[in-house]
């Protein structure tokens, strides 16, 4: 029970992060509103989660 607590912690505590950078640094990147650079936004994280999650299973064999 206590490792599930600390897990959920964690995620808060990460979550937290990633919307404070989001919402305070993210608007002093200048990244042009094109259509490759939107391609990419929506690319990239199912690749690199697909990535990781083969790299796991083969891991596990």
């Amino acid at each position: 029970m206590q490792s599930q607590i600390v897990f959920i912690l964690k995620i808060i505590l990460l979550s937290g992060i990633i919307s404070a950078l989001i919402k305070y640094v993210a608007p002093y990147l200048a990244i042009a509103p094109t259509s490759l650079n939107a391609a990419i936004a929506i690319l990239v994280p199912p690749i690199v989660l697909g990535s990781l999650l083969l790299w796991r299973d083969r891991l596990s064999e």
